[in-house]
């Protein structure tokens, strides 16, 4: 701010200072697209409420997926660039407000995600056994905030299991509850993760999709590890891969299905084989009824037809699959952070091209990039592009003369710091990394992940006494 008061552009003696809420793929594409332009100076802070960087592809990407994880060392390069600030175990609405938050950076990107699971409103769906894939999820990645003993209740004794959808997390979830002990051996699963997961006599994994092949949602890559399980047959049941012809020419002008479509049927002639784990991909079939007194023990699955606008509409015709436990995977939606607008059906920050709108109108300084942006699609990649869009829209603004500086304030660590916080910066992070190397190499891994809040925190303070 200049001497009588009036904003300044941004400048080398000043740069612009934007806070990113998120620290996952989202986040780090939007400090990464800040950072490698020259025409505005910024400073960036990236924060997380974990302790930890990269949001779901540590917390997210299943751990029997080596390369897909192994995004985070491209993703570490922009956490070591020096206008880059990691900021972790700060939590926005707890351990400062929104408003404090802005008052100390001239403009904020929102790259929190989406991280609640959608129901599938049917009788039974809350019985003990009946799972969102999130909470799997959490629990067999290590995150801090997994509800282990609800996991674990829910998997004790499990022989079968039916997982509702056809994205990429229902497939995750199907492939780690099929491998067997020696695959997952080799994975960075925390160890009472995989010691539970060895004592899980899962023999059947039946994966439910309420429209055709056509219409679901994973990605060919995913779909073909099914066949690279070593204790298990991929089960398909012929008729479902019978198109109509206008599902046919409909297939046949995406890439992606008419990959899927082949993979499937090449799989269509396998019959179940002695000892090993059945993974049967079901289509055209909805739950209606999730069966149990004390726990789950079956689903009540309906036949479905897609009609000529692409629905699935029942049939009437219903059968009784057997189930020890039932996984949903049928969508997520982001929640507000406190003073933040969120739309309540999408589950998404409104906006125009990554600004914020309250009330309609853009909010000066407030934009949003990732799954709370565009809601839960796309692959990890996607982000990059959606990080982009919304980084042109707040470097036009500063060109407008829209997004300037605010003069002087307090650094935001400091800040923190004088709340009673304790931010895990950088070289804490590094910290944590050594020490679930270390862990890892005790038991021939490359990294085993620590999964409790405090046991992150003690590697920083072990690290910090030596």
């Amino acid at each position: 701010m200049s001497a009588d008061g009036s904003a300044t552009p941004p400048s080398a003696d000043r740069p612009l200072r934007v806070a990113v809420v998120g620290a996952g793929p989202a986040g780090i594409y939007a400090a990464d697209a800040l950072t490698r332009q020259d025409a505005v100076p910024v400073a960036v802070d990236l924060i997380d409420r974990l302790p930890t960087p990269f949001g779901l592809v540590r917390h997210g990407i299943a751990p029997d997926h080596p390369k897909m994880r192994a995004i985070r060392d491209t993703l570490h390069r922009t956490l070591d660039d020096p206008l880059v600030r990691f900021v972790g175990n700060v939590e926005i609405g707890t351990d400062i407000s929104l408003d404090d938050l802005r008052r100390h950076v001239d403009a904020v990107i929102y790259t929190y995600g989406a991280a609640l699971d959608r129901h599938l409103g049917i009788e039974g769906e809350d019985l003990p056994g009946s799972l969102a894939a999130t909470e799997l999820v959490a629990w067999y990645t290590g995150h801090p905030d997994a509800d282990r003993a609800r996991v674990e209740a829910a998997l004790e004794g499990v022989r079968s299991v039916v997982v509702v959808g056809v994205g990429n997390v229902a497939l995750d979830v199907g492939r780690v509850l099929a491998r067997t002990a020696a695959e997952l051996e080799s994975t960075d699963m925390p160890q009472h993760v995989l010691d539970t997961l060895a004592a899980t006599p899962v023999e059947e994994v039946t994966v439910l999709g309420r429209r055709g092949p056509a219409q679901a949602s994973f990605t060919t890559q995913e779909l073909r590890e099914l066949a690279e399980l070593e204790g298990a047959t991929v089960l398909v049941d012929g008729p479902d891969l019978e198109l109509d012809p206008g599902a046919e020419e409909r297939a046949a002008a995406d890439r992606n299905v008419t990959r899927n479509l082949a993979v499937l049927r090449g799989w269509a002639d396998h019959v179940p084989e002695p000892d090993r784990t059945r993974v049967r991909l079901r289509f055209f079939a909805r739950p209606a009824r999730v069966l149990g007194e004390d726990r789950v023990t079956g689903v009540e699955v309906e036949r479905t037809a897609v009609d000529g606008d692409g629905r699935a509409v029942g049939t009437g015709e219903t059968e009784v699959l057997r189930a020890d436990l039932v996984v949903r995977s049928v969508g997520y939606f982001g929640t507000p952070l406190p003073g933040l607008p969120v739309d309540e059906r999408t589950g998404t920050v409104p906006h125009d091209a990554g600004r914020v709108l309250r009330d309609g109108k853009p909010s000066a300084g407030e934009y949003v990039a990732g799954w709370i942006k565009r809601g839960p699609s796309g692959v990890v990649g996607t982000n990059k592009h959606d990080a982009r869009e919304t980084v042109a829209a707040l470097l036009a603004d500063v060109a407008d003369g829209v997004l300037t500086t605010g003069g002087p304030v307090g650094d935001l660590v400091d800040e923190l710091v004088s709340r009673g916080v304790a931010p895990v910066l950088i070289d804490d992070w590094r910290a944590i990394d050594a020490a679930e190397m270390a862990l890892g190499a005790t038991r021939g891994r490359a990294r085993t992940t620590l999964h409790e809040r405090e046991a992150l925190l003690a590697a920083i303070r072990a690290a910090t006494a030596r």
